[in-house]
């Protein structure tokens, strides 16, 4: 029981990463990556342009 606890996470994630790859493509995945290391490292340049990155993609089509 507890490696299905810990294998529905890493599912659920490699679902978003395929998501955000097909919708989205490259830089949308490079913009993911950029935020969760940053997030992870806690380093704050890193997040913010992951997040700048992600943000214009999304706001792309409405500009």
């Amino acid at each position: 029981m507890p490696a299905v606890l810990a294998l529905a996470p890493a599912l659920a994630v490699v679902a978003l990463q395929r998501f955000v790859e097909w919708r989205y493509g490259t830089m949308g995945i490079v913009g993911l990556l950029l935020l969760t290391v940053g997030l992870k490292a806690n380093n704050h340049t890193c997040s913010s342009i992951g997040a700048v990155i992600l943000a214009l993609m999304f706001a792309g089509p409405a500009m």
